[in-house]
């Protein structure tokens, strides 16, 4: 498994924001749709919240590409 780190200097980040902001979708479009899929999973579960809050210290996988973000 890839894992890549992501610091934000918010409080928090929404979940489709972040796909974006990490390069994994190219525009808000893409990721609602990834999102949507429940092609995402969020701690330990599968996402379907595009609006989901992730903070600092979250882990937001990536089944399909085996990918973990690690949330700094």
């Amino acid at each position: 498994m890839k894992s890549v780190e992501i610091k934000i200097t918010t409080e928090y980040i929404k979940l489709d924001s972040l796909l974006k902001f990490s390069g994994l979708a190219e525009t808000g479009a893409d990721a609602k749709e990834i999102i949507k899929e429940g092609r995402i999973v969020v701690g330990d579960e599968v996402c379907f919240m595009r609006g989901k809050k992730i903070r600092s210290g979250d882990r937001v996988y990536v089944p399909e590409i085996d990918t973990e973000l690690v949330i700094k």
